[in-house]
């Protein structure tokens, strides 16, 4: 079964209507340029209300390596993404410096764009779309049928929604699917209702 993150989570009551509807990740977006970029004080108080059986991930986007491990230490996150330019060697220093799951994100507009991935040592790759100056939250889907064949666990990102996850899902065949946009009622709001026909739709 495809596991569900979803992402961009700004507040308690988005964080427990994923939670009672069957995530199996929620995301925290320490970005301070994203629109959905939330305090970690605030964070840690939505953390303290879930489950431990729910996956906290922190996003992060070419972050400083010593932000990002207080960062994951102080509210405890279980996964770490990063959603930037990282290079190898900062993800090699991070897991070397953390006993946490690695999320690694890479753009993708062509096949080109997956011959770098292989360079990473992390636990999950992510795939979203490509759009020039932005890390994530693109609201925009790619070619799945570049993802055949990758060899390692991967998240699926990009342009997510209830009415184009089942394909998505069909062509890809990742081991979990993320969406932030898709379940929104306006940025950094989400819809209960969109949250439960994603979920849905994707399990």
């Amino acid at each position: 079964m495809t596991k569900v993150k979803i992402c961009g989570i700004m507040n308690e009551r988005d964080a427990l209507a994923a939670v009672q509807l069957g995530a199996d990740y929620v995301g925290f977006n320490f970005y301070e340029s994203s629109p959905r970029y939330i305090e970690g004080g605030r964070a840690k108080k939505i953390i303290g209300k879930l489950p431990k059986t729910i996956k906290k991930v922190g996003i992060f986007v070419n972050e400083r390596l010593d932000n990002v491990i207080r960062i994951a230490k102080n509210l405890n996150l279980d996964l770490i993404q990063l959603h930037g330019d990282e290079t190898p060697a900062y993800c090699r220093q991070l897991k070397k410096e953390m006993n946490k799951k690695i999320i690694k994100s890479f753009r993708v507009k062509n096949k080109s764009d997956l011959d770098k991935i292989k360079e990473y040592n992390v636990d999950y790759y992510m795939f979203d779309s490509h759009m020039e100056g932005l890390f994530g939250g693109t609201g925009r889907t790619f070619n799945h049928s570049l993802l055949k064949n990758i060899g390692k666990k991967f998240f699926l990102s990009g342009g997510l929604n209830a009415k184009n996850i089942k394909k998505a899902i069909k062509t890809a065949k990742p081991f979990a699917v993320d969406t932030a946009s898709g379940v929104e009622e306006k940025t950094g709001k989400k819809d209960i209702k969109k949250i439960k026909k994603f979920i849905e739709a994707a399990k």
